[in-house]
C-alpha cells in the first residue's frame, strides 16, 4: 500500500510536491497505514502529517484519492477528514491554561484578606519598640497614660488596634523600670482573665503604684481579643485601690466559713 501512495502520486503534482522530496525534507512526515479486514475486504486508514500550508496540503490529500490499484486488486480511497493539528494543540493548551490559572488562583494568589493582614501585622511588628528591654509602644514615653500588659503578644495587639502607649512586663518578675514608670505616669494595668493574670495584679500592687486594673474576659488572653472587647475592658477598669478593698472583702468571706466549720 505504501508503495502504491508513492508510485501512483509520483510526478502527478509536479517536483515541489512530490511525496518522495517532501519525505526528505521532512515537510510531509511518516505515513502510517491501519488495516482491518471486513467481509473478506481489506480496509484501511492512511494517516499523512504535513508541515505544508492548507492549500498544499489540500493537494497532498486530493491526490490521495487517484490511487486505483493496489498490488493486483482495484482499491478505491476517500478523504475522510483534514485536521489543522495546530488547532488541537491550540484547544489543549487553552483548556490546560485554564487548569494552571484555576490552580495559581485557589492555591498560589494570597485572598485581599490575606495581604491586608500580612500588612497590618508588619506595621505593628515596626511599631513595637525596645524600651530598656521591654516590648512596648511609640508613646510608652510621650504619653502621660501608660497601659501595662503581660507579654509581646499583647502589646501587638494593642498596637494592631490602635493602643500604643503599652508596655509589657516580658516575664515573671517585675522590672524596676515598670516600677519606675508606675511613679511617674497614670497607669492601667491589663491582664489576662484567669488565675496567672490575678497572680501579676497581687504582685504589681505590692511593688508598684498602680493607678487601676482591667481584665481580660474570664479565661480569655489579652493577645487574643477583638478591637471591642479591648475597649470594654479598659472602659470597665476599676481603681486599684476598689481593687484591693474587693480582694480583702472577698477574702473575709472565704475564711470566716473556713473558722466555722474548723469549729
Amino acid at each position: 500500500m505504501i508503495g502504491a501512495i508513492f508510485g501512483q502520486t509520483e510526478g502527478l503534482l509536479g517536483r515541489d510536491l512530490d511525496l518522495r522530496e517532501l519525505q526528505r525534507t521532512g515537510r510531509i512526515g511518516r505515513i502510517e497505514i491501519e488495516l482491518t479486514n471486513q467481509n473478506g475486504k481489506t480496509v484501511g486508514k492512511i494517516f499523512l502529517p504535513s508541515s505544508l500550508d492548507a492549500s498544499e496540503t489540500s493537494l497532498i490529500a486530493a491526490s490521495l484519492e487517484t490511487i486505483e490499484r493496489i498490488g493486483p486488486y482495484n482499491a478505491s480511497v476517500k478523504l475522510n477528514s483534514v485536521k489543522d493539528v495546530r488547532v488541537l494543540k491550540r484547544q489543549f493548551v487553552l483548556e490546560r491554561a485554564k487548569d494552571i490559572l484555576q490552580k495559581l488562583i485557589n492555591e498560589e494568589i494570597p485572598s485581599t484578606s490575606l495581604l491586608t493582614e500580612t500588612i497590618e501585622e508588619s506595621v505593628k511588628v515596626s511599631q513595637v519598640r525596645d524600651y530598656y528591654g521591654l516590648p512596648a509602644g511609640p508613646d510608652v514615653e510621650s504619653s502621660e497614660e501608660l497601659i501595662i500588659v503581660e507579654g509581646r503578644a499583647d502589646v501587638l495587639n494593642l498596637l494592631k488596634n490602635g493602643i500604643k502607649n503599652v508596655i509589657a512586663i516580658n516575664g515573671v518578675k517585675i522590672p524596676e523600670k515598670i516600677i519606675e514608670l508606675t511613679k511617674e505616669k497614670i497607669t492601667t494595668l491589663f491582664v489576662d482573665g484567669d488565675r496567672g493574670g490575678d497572680l501579676i495584679i497581687k504582685e504589681m500592687l505590692e511593688v508598684a503604684e498602680v493607678d487601676y486594673i482591667a481584665k481580660a474576659p474570664a479565661e480569655k488572653e489579652v493577645e487574643e481579643l477583638s478591637k471591642k472587647e479591648i475597649f470594654k475592658a479598659l472602659r470597665n477598669k476599676i481603681p486599684a485601690e476598689n481593687y484591693k478593698i474587693e480582694t480583702k472583702a472577698k477574702e473575709l468571706k472565704e475564711f470566716i466559713p473556713a473558722q466555722k466549720n474548723e469549729v
